[in-house]
């Protein structure tokens, strides 16, 4: 069975990057058939950190968007630099 990625892309915007700093959160597109829970393992698993929450919303596009807050203080900041959002 092939397993096919749940996270699309991280968003980058302005916003994102205020959310990274101060809430410690990434924000994702996701496949829209994706549940909270395949999106936190998921993330989990790629970036080996746990996951506090998964917010998810359809955005004005149709795309569904996860907004992902992490365990571990400042790792959204490590994971955005990685990803070259920061």
């Amino acid at each position: 069975m092939e397993m096919k990625l749940k996270l699309k892309h991280v968003v980058p915007s302005e916003k994102t990057t205020l959310m990274i700093d101060s809430e410690n959160k990434l924000q994702f597109i996701v496949d829209s058939r994706a549940s909270k829970r395949e999106i936190k393992n998921e993330v989990e698993r790629v970036f080996e950190t746990p996951v506090k929450s998964v917010r998810t919303m359809i955005t004005f596009k149709g795309e569904k968007k996860a907004i992902i807050e992490l365990e571990e203080e400042g790792k959204a900041k490590e994971i955005g630099t990685l990803l070259g959002i920061l």
